[in-house]
């Protein structure tokens, strides 16, 4: 039986970081800690550090400690947490993509990107899919925090986001300019980074949301982060659990009332026989629609829609195959301003002031984003007495439009 199985959690890893502290280097027991303990709790590791406390050992800066701690200790805490939910529940999904993106760090981080550039840059293109992890979070969680008063994550993690995808964009762009010794020099802070926010979610974000969120919001929540994806290799389970449905009730007969008449959205300017059937179908400026059919359009669009009401609130959008910009059904009702990174939101609240002075009527954007140049639009909504109804968000990869030249005037099918 190996020596640590004989010694507690506690002692043993207390034990290996004394070691640390004392210039040494214990692999062995390293090696032992990693292979044998599966699972440590966090009042555990509280334990192990009060101890070298009372012991006066520093151990706060030592470098050997702090990596050791989030390569190591870090998957073992997220490793016991993972056991307290069901498969497939939000949270536990959160947890086992820090765990794998741990293991991501370790073997990129033993590599030499100016030996093995190849395997380095499959490591680091695995790594740069956290950005699932954070739209999921920005989309989905955050909204269902705001909803019960907790809108720091909001303002403060989401800029915390942003900073860790402007480091991962220079990496990205030192690789393709074959900049080497900058992929070395910037990947550990990266690294860091992130290991530092993995412990804010882990420590304050996702607990503090356990506490918050009801059994049904988790449920909605597991709904919509379907609509964004994940960083595994394989998709969750659903949350619930999908049980066998028992055998249904023979259903009562009732008796319905006719349906009443559908309000048209406006009045036909004359009323004329069509060749077509408008069963079921709203009249809108012009032309008749089915509430399917509005659907339709607003799905194949090859834009993004937002809609945001005159109280600044989120109402709707379209739900594309191919969208720019992430969308999840917990934006809906959300506060427009909550909706966009920190650093921007000064320009989003600018814009919806001048359009409900009226000084203003649309603005302009385009960006490069990951080698497509997306451009995006802002349109006051305004009703009939130009009275402020909102706005409109369009957003769209102009990239193949933008490259056209001369006509084409005929099919090119063939």
């Amino acid at each position: 039986m190996s020596e640590f199985l004989t010694e507690s959690k506690v002692d043993y890893l207390t034990d290996i970081i004394r070691q640390m502290c004392a210039g040494n280097n214990p692999e062995k027991e390293i090696q032992q800690f990693t292979d044998n303990c599966e699972s440590i709790t966090g009042d555990e590791v509280t334990a192990v550090f009060n101890q070298l406390s009372q012991e006066n050992i520093r151990y706060e800066n030592n470098d050997q400690v702090i990596n050791f701690y989030h390569t190591v200790i870090d998957e073992k805490i997220a490793a016991h947490s993972l056991n307290r939910f069901a498969p497939g529940h939000p949270v536990r999904v959160y947890l086992e993509e820090n765990r794998m993106q741990r293991r991501l760090f370790k073997e990129a981080s033993q590599l030499d990107p100016r030996q093995d550039k190849e395997q380095f840059l499959t490591l680091f293109n695995k790594i740069c899919t956290v950005e699932l992890h954070f739209v999921r979070k920005e989309n989905q969680l955050f909204p269902m925090l705001e909803k019960h008063g907790w809108d720091s994550p909001s303002k403060n993690m989401w800029a915390f986001h942003d900073d860790i995808r402007a480091e991962l964009k220079k990496v990205r762009q030192a690789l393709e300019a074959d900049d080497l010794d900058l992929v070395v020099k910037a990947f550990p802070y990266v690294v860091s980074e992130m290991q530092r926010l993995m412990g804010v979610e882990e420590e304050r974000l996702l607990p503090n949301a356990m506490n918050m969120l009801e059994e049904s919001e988790w449920e909605d929540m597991r709904l919509g982060d379907e609509e964004i994806g994940w960083m595994l290799d394989k998709t969750p389970p659903p949350y619930p659990a999908v049980t066998e449905e028992p055998e249904p009730e023979p259903e009562e007969i009732v008796v319905k009332e006719a349906p009443k008449p559908r309000r048209m959205k406006s009045t036909p300017k004359r009323k004329k026989e069509l060749p077509l059937s408008i069963e079921n179908a709203d009249h809108f400026d012009e032309g008749y629609l089915t509430p399917e059919q509005v659907n339709f359009i607003f799905k194949f669009l090859p834009v993004d829609i937002t809609y945001v009401n005159e109280d600044d609130r989120v109402v709707f959008y379209n739900r594309g195959d191919d969208r720019v910009f992430p969308r999840s059904a917990n934006i809906i009702g959300r506060e427009v301003k909550l909706c966009h990174p920190p650093k921007s939101v000064d320009q989003v609240l600018r814009i919806l002031e001048e359009f409900k002075k009226g000084t203003k009527d649309h603005a302009d954007f385009w960006i490069n984003m990951r080698g497509r140049f997306i451009h995006i639009r802002y349109f006051a909504v305004r009703d009939e007495q130009k009275n402020y109804r909102g706005v409109i968000e369009m957003s769209q990869d102009v990239t193949e439009i933008r490259a056209l030249e001369g006509e084409q005037r005929l099919l090119d099918w063939d």
